[in-house]
């Protein structure tokens, strides 16, 4: 069947020299000339003439040659025309092509740029940028990354006592005199300035069509993780609040660890050349991460899950988080956080792949809410006060009456209910107080 690296054609067309271009600028490949669709032999009338004209066409159009064979089957004959991968860019007709997947695509923008680059054994985020003073860096980026990378033992207090800029050139994020797009987007105040789009935009909706709220996140990409999970976990979660013996417990629809995790995916691999900043949708029953970037060129999702490699989009970019501790350089990432999913009895995250963009997203159902709720409730009236309860522990009994439809004794005696099982306790006034929630396990009573 056709794939990456093949090709059928029923009769050669000059246009498919496009195709011999795409996959020598990838993989290489193979295109068979006299097989149909469905990759059957249907023969070619006068192929010698082609195998002299194709070489040459080849050729001269692209400066490259190809293995040109003749082969039968079935007494039907077809030409195989067998490309080679090349280590330098390869235009037809001054335009460049690759394969992707079972289609061949022209290069444009940025993605030219970048496939260039990558050819020349060099990375988007290793580009030198001038005119950059290192007197615009953000002091607290770097304090932020020597803060990180000791404690996570990565590094040394003794291997960060240098300056600022000495630490940027022993992270290889300058060349010769210039600063590098990676060190921009690291460590200096308004990379912005310099990369359009490098944000992340955050939003909670109601529904697919109804915006809520929303933030923005903006600075050096080094601590740009940790204000996301800030402001999620503060603003847009609402957390379920136990007690684990006298330790305060606070459980949330998507785990830190699971949600950090792929907020850093994010931001290593993300493709800054677009100038879209990141999205995090936050919905009442699923949490969304969007990203410009794509897979490895033969990776499919399903490779995400099997032991890989780490293949980072921004290898400079990737290994400052690495120093910092941030993030591991063993292609664990997704295992991370199917297995922070796992431990907290949500489903596995989902992917999916689209052109030029990845996305993880985060099913919340079952949330930790509904299963306290049934696991402690000996009613439907007992656990939607628990719901009640846990998305607003200052909430009164006269406002829970009025949510639900009942009347304040009918919520006396179901609250009543909850605290002789020692489920809930109110702690403070009536007016100013308000409630906890103990699991079975809790001895709350010290």
């Amino acid at each position: 069947m056709e794939h990456q690296q093949a090709e059928w054609k029923e009769t050669w067309r000059d246009e498919y020299l496009k195709w011999i271009c795409g996959f020598a600028n990838a993989q290489g490949g193979t295109l068979h000339i006299g097989r149909n669709d469905q990759g059957e032999v249907v023969g070619l009338a006068k192929p010698e003439k082609l195998m002299e004209d194709i070489p040459n066409k080849i050729r001269s159009s692209m400066g490259i040659i190809c293995d040109v064979d003749l082969a039968e089957e079935d007494g039907k004959r077809y030409i195989t025309i067998t490309v080679p991968p090349h280590p330098h860019p390869i235009s037809y007709h001054g335009k460049h092509y690759i394969r992707s997947g079972s289609t061949t695509q022209e290069l444009t923008g940025s993605a030219l740029d970048e496939f260039i680059l990558r050819k020349q054994g060099k990375t988007w985020d290793g580009v030198p940028v001038p005119y950059v003073e290192f007197s615009d860096f953000e002091s607290d980026a770097f304090k932020a990354f020597r803060r990180m990378a000791v404690e996570s033992g990565r590094l040394t207090a003794r291997d960060l006592a240098i300056t600022d800029e000495m630490l940027l050139k022993n992270l290889r994020l300058t060349d010769g005199k210039y600063m590098t797009r990676a060190a921009l987007l690291l460590f200096h105040q308004d990379p912005e300035q310099w990369v359009s789009g490098a944000y992340i935009k955050i939003g909670a909706f109601a529904s697919a069509t109804e915006l809520l709220y929303q933030d923005e996140i903006h600075g050096p990409l080094i601590a740009m993780a940790d204000k996301a999970e800030e402001l999620v976990y503060t603003k847009y979660f609402k957390g379920i609040i136990r007690y684990d013996g006298l330790q305060r417990v606070e459980a949330f629809p998507v785990p830190r660890a699971a949600f950090r995790e792929a907020v850093l995916n994010a931001i290593t691999h993300r493709n800054y050349a677009t100038g879209n900043p990141i999205h995090i949708h936050i919905y009442p029953n699923e949490v969304l991460i969007y990203n410009d970037g794509e897979l490895p060129a033969t990776w499919t999702v399903s490779d995400l899950f099997e032991p890989h490699t780490s293949v980072p989009h921004n290898p400079k970019i990737a290994g400052a988080f690495f120093r910092s501790g941030q993030i591991e350089a063993w292609g664990r990432g997704v295992q991370t956080i199917s297995e922070a999913c796992q431990q907290w009895g949500l489903p596995e995250p989902f992917y999916r792949i689209r052109e030029n963009e990845v996305m993880v997203g985060f099913n919340t159902e079952p949330r930790f809410a509904d299963k306290f709720a049934d696991k402690f409730a000996v009613n439907e009236t007992q656990k939607a006060i628990l719901r009640l309860l846990q998305e607003n522990p200052k909430i009164s009994q006269s406002a829970i009456a009025e949510q639900l439809g009942m009347t304040k004794r009918g919520v006396q005696k179901s609250i009543d209910a909850l605290k002789s099982a020692g489920v809930i306790e109110r702690v403070g006034s009536a007016k100013g107080g308000s409630w906890v929630l103990f699991t079975e396990e809790s001895n709350h009573h010290g």
